[in-house]
């Protein structure tokens, strides 16, 4: 089963991603902060982490940059998720580290797809 982190301050929005990725049998943890999700990168084995942009603690470009300093966490695939979609913003997370960048408001049928074809399930 492929494990998934869900960085997301936003409870309404959380509470939907995670019904729709369980939905398609990926195994989600939840953090709603950035400190909180830079401990269980630290603590755990992800495939992917879906991480805001602005969050609490650390923001996502943070907690990004700090995971791709740890040598063990290099593979993780990290897909940024932020209502700031200018192509500044995009450029500034694939500098930190982002794999992948969705703005926000998004489909999570989309977000499904994406995260399948990331995954490739």
């Amino acid at each position: 089963m492929k494990r998934i982190l869900l960085a997301e301050d936003e409870e309404i929005l959380r509470m939907l991603i995670v019904d729709t990725l369980e939905d398609d049998g990926y195994e989600i943890d939840e953090a709603s902060d950035g400190l909180e999700a830079l401990q269980y990168i630290s603590d755990n084995d992800y495939d992917l982490v879906l991480i805001d942009y602005m969050m609490p603690g650390l923001t996502g470009l943070e907690v990004i940059e700090k995971v791709r300093s740890l040598p063990t966490k290099q593979h993780v695939k990290i897909m940024m998720l932020t209502a700031k979609s200018q192509q500044k913003d995009e450029e500034r997370a694939k500098l930190a580290g982002a794999n992948y960048f969705l703005a926000k408001p998004f489909s999570p049928v989309k977000l499904a797809e994406l995260v399948g074809e990331i995954l490739h399930v």
